[in-house]
């Protein structure tokens, strides 16, 4: 049987969001990347999100981020390799202290937004995050884009690493992601975007943004928590995974 994970970027919105739309989602998704602060989310609201993933059994991923609240982390931030590689592990450590407070664990880290597109290519910010997750703890899996600089050093250095695509974004015939500024990058329809993660999840081709075939093969993947309807997307895919004998569980077992 065919097993995936799926998960979703959390803890980035108000309150009530928390209490709601991401609780919700917790009960669809296998894996939950709860925002670290510094592009979202803070102290109280990573206590609760711990709390539920782990009375779930979803899994805890550490959404970092560079330091930009402003801009919701989706701006590159030029910030020195040894100051990011310190913010990182910062970042984890916050979020583990409320994952191990709910009797959990961090079990992977997924950098967010512009850090994440950052390090697809940018060599020394990528080993950055990878030595913030080397010395954090390197049985921690990094999730990212296949392909991508972050990945190829994660595995020189011997973590264990996670493939990751888009249920909702559109893909260059690269593999990497049409910017957000773009029309068409963000995808709505959540028929639409179920069959994409079938054909995904089962190793068939998805359109790229030219409408020419382009294979992916997801260790996991994302539905966005902030994409308006994330919930009936997330819903809509799990359902015709499932219907179509897709397994869904965490790439990492949760603590």
């Amino acid at each position: 049987m065919t097993t995936v994970d799926l998960n979703c970027d959390l803890g980035e919105g108000a309150t009530e969001a928390v209490h709601g739309g991401d609780e919700a989602l917790l009960g669809v998704v296998t894996s939950a990347n709860v925002a670290c602060g510094f592009h979202a989310g803070d102290p109280s609201t990573m206590r609760v999100l711990t709390a539920q993933a782990v009375a779930r059994g979803v899994a805890i991923g550490a959404h970092v981020a560079y330091r930009d609240l402003e801009g919701f982390g989706r701006r590159f931030v030029d910030v020195h390799p040894h100051t990011l590689r310190d913010e990182v592990a910062y970042q984890i450590g916050a979020l583990a202290a409320f994952a191990r407070i709910a009797g959990g664990a961090v079990t992977y880290v997924k950098p967010h937004g512009g850090l994440y597109n950052a390090i697809v290519t940018h060599e020394e910010q990528a080993a950055a995050v990878v030595g913030a997750v080397a010395d954090y703890d390197p049985s921690v899996v990094l999730m990212g884009l296949p392909g991508s600089a972050v990945l190829r050093l994660a595995e020189q250095a011997g973590l264990r690493t996670a493939h990751e695509a888009f249920a909702d974004r559109a893909y260059t015939p690269e593999g990497h992601l049409v910017p957000r500024s773009q029309p068409g990058a963000v995808l709505h329809d959540p028929a639409e975007i179920a069959r994409r993660c079938l054909a995904m999840a089962t190793g068939e081709p998805v359109p790229d943004v030219n409408g020419d075939p382009l294979l992916l093969r997801p260790h996991s993947i994302c539905v966005h928590g902030d994409t308006p309807g994330a919930l009936a997307i997330a819903r809509a895919v799990r359902r015709l995974l499932e219907e179509s004998g897709v397994r869904l569980a965490p790439f990492t077992r949760p603590a």
